[in-house]
């Protein structure tokens, strides 16, 4: 059975590709997206129980994606919150798991490591921290 994935991020053509990678490579089903931190902290707010998984660009339209991470501190056990970010820099990906991200992935050089982490999450109702 797909997860429910939760999509931020502000780039259209980016937002698409990662759908359909997501859907057909990574058993996901994504079921909503934000463009903005404002957005993505009210539909969260909104939809505490409908997701699994919200993977977060750091850089929006408005705000940015550490709002949205900090909006995500007291969600369920089996909700998981990844960053997918072109700033992978140490700081960047310490400060995400500082605010409670799960893991960070570099958008330009691990979605492979994406894809094993939503396989871990969807099918063993977690996964480990990269």
């Amino acid at each position: 059975m797909p997860f429910k994935t939760y999509l931020v991020e502000d780039n259209a053509v980016i937002r698409e590709n990662l759908v359909s990678f997501l859907e057909d490579v990574a058993d996901a089903q994504v079921i909503a997206h934000a463009t903005t931190e404002t957005e993505a902290v009210t539909w969260l707010g909104d939809h505490r129980d409908c997701w699994d998984l919200a993977i977060v660009d750091l850089f929006l339209a408005q705000g940015n994606g550490f709002g949205v991470i900090q909006a995500c501190r007291n969600r369920k056990h089996h909700q998981k919150v990844v960053v997918l970010s072109n700033y992978a820099t140490p700081d960047m990906r310490e400060r995400s798991r500082a605010l409670g991200a799960d893991a960070f992935f570099d958008k330009s050089a691990e979605i492979d490591l994406l894809v094993q982490y939503c396989e871990s999450v969807g099918g063993a109702g977690g996964g480990t921290s990269h």
